[in-house]
């Protein structure tokens, strides 16, 4: 353990981090909402009194995000560390008030605790210990909290188009302390079979809809899709249909059971690795599309990416094993749990999109994203395991030590 770790952890109250975790988390940061402009401006200030050169940056739909930076004396390599304020709604099922952020011998409880403000606040309490054991850092460390992850990343991507970037970055979605090196870009899409209906009488003559798209929805969800660069590449290609309607007509009349449905609509979302684009994927789905209109003479399809009109696409994100960033994160994890971090694609955060994304895409940087929680995530009780996050934070202290390097001359 090197000395200005130590000198850093002896400046590290674990209490103070969990206080200041449980006032995030009485934020209601509800996405889109006015709290969570009210959060963005409380970690503004937070930030500031830290001294960090700190701003409100605009986010499209008179959103905004709170970005600050702890400037270094020059000299060393610069890290970007980066979460999302706003959640999703509070579900039904909770045995705890969703706004209290409670704390009991094992966990901190609330909405968005896991995704993800416990990972927000682990990179605030590692750079106020560093500020207030006195560490000068040469690379500059950049604090970003974003707004509008949850309809695609909006808001980082509106940093990468202001021209915000780093050497390196670190996103803090929730992956239980591992580092995930790769993740899937996500599309949805919709799917239109079109038969041929009669009545039930006559049923030997038509070409039912619902039968067809039966069959077809476990074919689509055992997809993997062409070109995978790698076997851990394909670990993380998947297809989920999640909406299913059958029945007459594109306006799906049900008055008429007793007709064979001439009609049905599924919906979904696919998952394809780098290497992997949205297109092909698309292409894959036709033809799976086409061995179905095979076997079902007289049966039409139709497939399109379903987009919605405030969101925008996460594409796919990876990061070499042997990144500079990567090696000091593992070391960093080695130093606090005496183990090897598990890295790579690790599921199922693999499957989810993050900000991380467009930082790699975008911002042309080289990242990796690993944060606290993650299995109590989005359910009932919403929780992480404090050890959790309080490692994470001497994890995310031992990692800016290494990137960004500290001065010694001025420390």
């Amino acid at each position: 353990m090197s000395s200005n770790y130590a000198k850093v952890l002896d400046h590290l109250d674990d209490q103070s981090c969990l206080q200041f975790l449980t006032k995030m988390v009485q934020h209601k940061s509800y996405t889109k909402s006015d709290g969570e402009k009210s959060l963005a401006a409380w970690m503004n200030d937070r930030m500031r009194s830290l001294g960090l050169e700190s701003q409100l940056t605009p986010v499209p739909g008179d959103r905004v995000n709170a970005v600050g930076v702890l400037k270094g004396t020059g000299g060393g390599k610069s890290l970007l560390f980066n979460g999302h304020l706003d959640t999703n709604p509070v579900s039904e099922g909770w045995t705890v008030d969703p706004w209290e952020g409670k704390v009991d011998e094992a966990f901190i409880y609330g909405i968005g605790v896991s995704n993800m403000k416990a990972g927000d606040a682990a990179y605030y309490c590692a750079v106020e210990a560093i500020r207030k054991a006195g560490i000068k850092l040469k690379g500059d460390v950049v604090l970003t909290y974003v707004v509008g992850e949850l309809q695609g990343g909006i808001g980082t991507y509106a940093l990468m188009q202001q021209g915000l970037r780093a050497d390196y970055f670190i996103n803090s979605e929730p992956t239980d302390l591992s580092a995930m090196t790769m993740h899937a870009g996500s599309f949805n899409f919709e799917i239109e079979i079109i038969g041929n209906t009669r009545h039930l009488s006559k049923r030997e003559q038509a070409v039912d809809a619902i039968h067809a798209a039966c069959e077809l929805v476990p074919t689509l969800n055992a997809m993997k899709f062409s070109g995978a660069l790698s076997p851990a590449h394909e670990s993380i290609n998947r297809v989920h249909v999640g909406i299913f309607h059958g029945a007459l007509g594109k306006d799906l009349h049900e008055w008429r059971p007793a007709q064979v449905s001439d009609y049905a609509r599924l919906k979904g979302s696919g998952r394809y690795a780098p290497g992997q684009t949205q297109d092909s994927a698309l292409a894959d789905m036709e033809r799976v599309l086409a061995e179905l209109k095979a076997r079902h003479p007289g049966i039409k399809t139709h497939i399109s990416a379903a987009n919605q009109a405030d969101r925008i696409s996460m594409p796919a994100f990876e990061v070499l094993l042997d990144s500079p960033i990567v090696k000091a994160l593992n070391e960093a994890f080695t130093l606090v749990r005496g183990e090897p971090q598990p890295t790579g694609p690790i599921l199922p955060s693999g499957f989810y999109g993050t900000d991380a994304a467009h930082l790699y895409q975008e911002g042309g940087m080289q990242g990796v994203v690993c944060g606290p929680g993650g299995r109590y995530n989005t359910m009932p009780d919403e929780r992480v395991d404090i050890q959790d996050y309080l490692d994470m934070i001497r994890i995310y202290i031992s990692t800016i030590l290494t990137i960004c390097e500290v001065d010694e001359s001025a420390s």
